[in-house]
């Protein structure tokens, strides 16, 4: 992960999460870039300065005092971060288990969102289901850069599921049979070589996700994970939006809440804009 990082701490926590939002922005992967996060906020004021809340997909892995540095003065005072496959998971689990369905504060604007997590912003209804499986565990050391916890497990979904429809879901993993054609291209191609019994993993994973987004049937899902961003709609008229990564063009877009209509800069925007 880039640069240093302090251990994870709680500083509060809080169960139920009603936001007045009208948009926020959301964010794929940010492995830990700190520089990437100094450039969002220096160009999110000139980009859109009505938003305070960021919704992040995971592959989180910041230093949350350097979060909070670099998003100072930008106007951004909340982060909710979907837990992504590459976490300090030696670190998170033990916050997320002492603080049972909680979201958990790490930082002054930094908060972790339970698995699965409820949200509501004004009249939307939004369901987080965090995790993902490492397609590069078998190049990863167990304990100190992969861990088991990452994944999605059946308790996971049929707690998701449990908690009835929503309009919105967030994801790290992206669903099985998505409408992305980037994000199936990649599948098809497997550009990385990832062996098959990780992709076999990848594919289960994939599979629970979709299972709880069949039955909890939102307008709109949003993940990162692929590196691969994107939208599609499926033939029933449901949308999914693959972010990029860190400093990849669709890494940062723009969701109004009421809507659920998505936008997202172009990376010269971005740069522009954090040069003003």
């Amino acid at each position: 992960m880039a640069g240093t990082r302090s251990k994870l701490t709680a500083r509060w926590y809080v169960r139920r999460i009603v936001l007045p939002d009208k948009r926020v922005a959301v964010c794929g992967d940010w492995h830990g870039d700190q520089a990437w996060v100094r450039t969002l906020g220096r160009a999110m004021p000139h980009l859109a300065p009505d938003i305070t809340t960021i919704l992040q997909l995971g592959d989180w892995w910041m230093d949350p005092a350097a979060t909070d540095e670099a998003l100072a003065g930008t106007g951004i005072d909340r982060i909710y971060v979907v837990l992504g496959n590459h976490e300090p998971w030696s670190e998170v689990t033990p916050l997320l288990d002492a603080y049972p369905g909680a979201a958990v504060q790490v930082s002054e604007i930094t908060w972790l969102l339970p698995r699965p997590a409820r949200l509501r912003f004004a009249e939307r209804t939004v369901l987080a289901l965090g995790g993902a499986s490492s397609v590069d565990k078998s190049w990863r050391r167990e304990g100190v850069s992969w861990w088991p916890d990452e994944e999605i497990t059946d308790e996971h979904v049929r707690a998701a599921i449990a908690s009835g429809p929503a309009d919105l879901m967030l994801t790290h993993e992206g669903p099985a049979e998505t409408p992305v054609r980037a994000v199936q291209e990649v599948l098809r191609t497997n550009p990385m070589g990832f062996p098959d019994d990780a992709l076999a993993d990848s594919l289960l994973s994939r599979r629970r996700v979709a299972k709880v987004w069949n039955m909890v049937y939102p307008e709109l899902l949003m993940h990162g994970h692929m590196h691969a961003p994107g939208g599609g709609q499926t033939d029933d008229g449901r949308r999914v939006a693959s972010l990029g990564q860190n400093a990849q063009q669709g890494n940062l877009g723009f969701l109004d809440m009421q809507t659920l209509t998505f936008t997202t800069p172009s990376l010269r925007d971005i740069r522009e804009a954090a040069e003003q």
